[in-house]
């Protein structure tokens, strides 16, 4: 894999903020670097295919911040939006001519001359896996994106696709944290760690669910919450890093890609580094998540 950070900034929200003028983004992307985060997630559909035009205003405001970053984008999936009325269902779409578009336009609107990972969003059940092997090839070969990777893939749309490609696959983004476990365990991080492939972590706090309170709180968060809070009491930090930390601790190498929108949030995700989770720690916040110890 490419050198990314240890923990990635996911800018599938920055749309939502109440500000979305270059200079906030550009505070944004500057507490991420304050962080070490140096990696910015991307898609072309977040936002409503705002996102990315967002982040580019940013850059153009700051053209400074472009060499100290890595930009990673994702295509494929084409949404139901105003700003394509043909559309008559949402789909996917992974052949060459569709990839090859949405790379161009994700290029235009991020401002920047090379996207560092370009991931397929999702398995597409129609993909022409030699075509559009060979199209991630030439857009590599051509210096439009510097790495290919793919999110959502199983392990056989993994290796289907990664057998009709040269350049190898250098990460699946999937889903992984406290509430989202099942890659644990039914062979996808297997896969990865088999194939000496770091995954990436979308959604690690579950949504904002593992900090929910009260009733709004699912049955798993409660029987988290009280495990949460004294080893963040323990470490002096706020209860999402020790979820953070948790998939920091795995061998895997798992690359969390954190979503939040405030800037003070920001400025304390390195203290996800300031917890130390070890086996017993590990296995009590998986025992309470399952809501039943191991077999």
């Amino acid at each position: 894999m490419p050198a990314f950070s240890r923990l990635v900034y996911g800018a599938w929200r920055i749309g939502d903020d109440a500000d979305t003028s270059p200079a906030h983004v550009a505070a944004k992307i500057q507490a991420c670097l304050d962080q070490g985060i140096s990696t910015f997630d991307h898609a072309d559909i977040y936002g409503d295919y705002r996102c990315e035009a967002l982040f580019g205003a940013a850059l153009r405001a700051r053209p400074d911040l472009r060499a100290q970053i890595q930009v990673i984008t994702k295509c494929d999936i084409l949404l139901l939006s105003g700003q394509f009325p043909e559309r008559r269902v949402k789909h996917y779409d992974t052949s060459p001519a569709h990839i090859r578009a949405s790379v161009e336009r994700s290029l235009e609107r991020l401002g920047v001359e090379r996207i560092d990972l370009l991931l397929l969003h999702r398995p597409d059940p129609f993909m022409d896996a030699g075509a559009t092997g060979a199209c991630l090839d030439q857009l590599v070969a051509g210096g439009k994106v510097a790495a290919v990777g793919v999110s959502n893939f199983s392990p056989a749309d993994w290796q289907l696709l990664q057998s009709r490609m040269r350049t190898p696959l250098v990460t699946n983004q999937i889903e992984l944290g406290l509430l989202a476990r099942s890659a644990f365990t039914d062979g996808q991080l297997a896969f990865l760690q088999q194939h000496r492939v770091r995954p990436m972590a979308w959604s690690p706090l579950g949504g904002g669910a593992l900090m929910a309170q009260g009733d709004a709180a699912s049955p798993a968060v409660q029987r988290l919450q009280p495990a949460l809070q004294r080893i963040a009491a323990e470490h002096g930090v706020m209860t999402d890093a020790v979820a953070l930390a948790w998939l920091l601790a795995h061998p895997a190498g798992i690359l969390p890609v954190i979503g939040t929108n405030r800037i003070e949030r920001i400025q304390r995700v390195n203290d996800a580094f300031k917890v130390r989770i070890d086996r017993q720690t590990w296995f009590e916040l998986w025992t309470l998540a399952e809501g039943h110890e191991v077999p």
